[in-house]
Order: structure tokens, then C-alpha cells, then sequence
């Protein structure tokens, strides 16, 4: 009997850019997160993710100013 696929759960953020903008839940692993870095990881995963898409769109990266955890509180 084979093993079910193990699943990857994320956890969604919104990420609010230098220049106002917003983009709304961006996925990151779950598995990173926690610990005594909190939500920290999850900035430059995001903006490994950014990176890729500026690459791709021949747009430079827009430099995030904040992450906030969809469904939680603001900090």
C-alpha cells in the first residue's frame, strides 16, 4: 500500500510594498515559520518569490515594508 502524498500546508500573507501597494495572501510554506523568528521567515521567502517574478517580468523587485498574516492581527 502506498503512502498518501504528504501535503504542504501554507499560510497566506498580505505584503505591503515602499510604495503603498498591496498584494494580497501570498503563499508560504507553514513549516518555515514559528520558532523564535515568528513570522520573519516568511519576508524573504516572499521576497525570493518577488524576485522571480521581477525576473520574469523585466520589472525590478519592489522593496517590502510589511507582512501581515492574513486572518491575524496587525502588528
Amino acid at each position: 500500500m502506498a503512502k498518501p502524498a504528504s501535503k504542504t500546508n501554507f499560510v497566506l500573507f498580505d505584503v505591503i510594498y515602499e510604495d503603498g501597494s498591496r498584494r494580497s495572501n501570498r503563499k508560504v510554506p507553514a513549516e518555515i515559520l514559528g520558532g523564535l523568528d515568528g513570522d520573519e521567515p516568511a519576508r524573504k521567502v516572499i521576497q525570493e518569490q518577488d524576485n522571480e517574478i521581477a525576473k520574469a517580468s523585466g520589472k525590478p523587485a519592489l522593496l517590502i515594508s510589511q507582512i501581515l498574516r492574513v486572518g491575524g492581527k496587525k502588528r
